[in-house]
């Protein structure tokens, strides 16, 4: 029962916000007491962080299966942006800017594991870009992660409407390619979007 009311709250909660969906409607969603909900969470706040653990395992889980396509690079950040774009498209507002403005304590603690999270997914596909010669050599891999981690938080921080926060996502993964890319980067940058911009 406990994973059924995670799966039905993360469902609502991206839905239609977090600050919008009460415990009366998931129970009423789900034809319970809400009193069988409390049995397992003492309070939203439990509830919210729990569904939002949920998405974040759900998602690095996807990411890890593009990564063992063995894409290149490049192509692997397009394959991501891909799936976010997928995943994401059909809700109005940004999930990360609702929980950012009403739960910032869920908010800090989820952004702390993905902080830890993106520092390895970047490092890896920025050494492997420079192992395929499609990023420089010479490249700060540190100050590069931070750089874009920077950016994509802050876009998904400060950007109410999810079809905009996408949008701006995938600027900041062309400005993040275009500041590592080796000529040969340039062109498999250029096929991407190209790609991209068909779908």
């Amino acid at each position: 029962m406990k994973d059924k009311i995670i799966a039905k709250a993360t469902e609502m909660f991206l839905k239609i916000g977090f600050k919008s969906v009460t415990m009366d409607d998931i129970a009423c969603e789900m034809c319970i007491s809400k009193k069988t909900i409390y049995k397992f969470f003492s309070n939203k706040e439990k509830l919210i962080e729990a569904s939002t653990h949920i998405v974040h395992e759900n998602i690095h889980r996807v990411i890890d299966e593009i990564v063992e396509k063995n894409y290149n690079a490049i192509q692997e950040n397009f394959e991501i942006r891909r799936l976010f774009k997928e995943m994401f498209q059909s809700y109005d507002n940004s999930p990360v800017y609702q929980l950012k403005r009403h739960y910032p304590e869920v908010y800090e603690k989820l952004m702390a594991s993905e902080i830890e999270d993106c520092n390895e997914m970047f490092g890896q596909n920025i050494t492997k870009g420079i192992e395929q010669g499609l990023y420089r050599k010479e490249v700060n891999i540190q100050a590069y992660i931070q750089f874009y981690y920077t950016l994509i938080f802050s876009i998904n921080e400060n950007t109410l409407l999810e079809k905009e926060a996408l949008q701006l996502e995938m600027e900041a993964l062309e400005y993040h390619t275009r500041a590592l890319a080796t000529p040969k980067g340039i062109i498999e940058l250029e096929k991407q979007l190209q790609i991209h911009n068909q779908l």
